[in-house]
């Protein structure tokens, strides 16, 4: 029985694999940067959305896809801010799936800059499954506490960035800032690892340079 499970499960994350090779393909080609944000419940992934969404709107397209379980508000969220959003609700799967991207390709506009991915609140299903995205980011916020990082690997070997959210609740946790970056980098050597806070406005502008340089990288070794 053990067998045949692993079994299954290899094959869906082949079929996975390859149905985001597919999707990764066709975005490039057109030029777009798409970046998947994981994280637990709660991390701040929408409002960092909002925020750089504001920054972003007046030089750049960008749109978003989001992932839960039930209801829309995300995407209302994010559609308020004058973006693209897709939503697609899981019905109860703890993880967002290549397929799953992949029907709302044909909807999606050929002259984006960015695609975002907000991917179901969890930070172990989701690692798994790769969507088509040249970036993958996880969230860590400061009330989830500095030790993540080792608890929850996959998800941080597997990222090119960290994302560090909620930073001016600093002074009122106990969060070992230097602890946390510590652990995901013993982890994941390559990360590149931003600081931010969407309240105060803190980090953004840095993450941003950081996507923007990825999509025009992207953009010249397509010319």
């Amino acid at each position: 029985m053990e067998k045949k499970e692993i079994l299954v499960l290899e094959e869906l994350l082949g079929s996975n694999k390859k149905i985001a090779a597919e999707i990764r393909k066709k975005l490039e080609e057109k030029g777009i940067l798409t970046i998947n944000l994981l994280s637990s419940p709660g991390s701040g992934k929408t409002t960092l959305l909002e925020r750089i969404a504001e920054k972003l709107k007046p030089d750049y397209r960008m749109a978003v896809i989001e992932g839960d379980i039930e209801t829309e508000r995300d995407a209302e969220r994010i559609r308020a801010k004058g973006i693209p959003a897709w939503q697609i609700i899981t019905g109860g799967a703890c993880h967002l799936e290549a397929k799953m991207v992949g029907k709302i390709f044909p909807e999606i506009p050929a002259d984006l800059d960015f695609l975002f991915i907000e991917n179901v609140g969890n930070l172990v299903c989701p690692a798994s499954y790769d969507l088509g995205e040249r970036i993958r980011c996880t969230l860590l916020s400061i009330p989830e506490g500095d030790d993540k990082p080792k608890k929850y690997p996959k998800a941080f070997t597997t990222s090119d960035c960290l994302i560090i959210t909620k930073t001016d609740l600093l002074p009122a946790l106990p969060f070992n800032l230097e602890h946390a970056q510590k652990e995901a980098l013993e982890l994941n050597p390559k990360l590149s690892i931003f600081t931010t806070s969407a309240l105060k406005d803190a980090g953004i502008d840095e993450l941003i340079e950081y996507f923007i340089a990825t999509l025009l990288k992207l953009r010249q070794k397509n010319a």
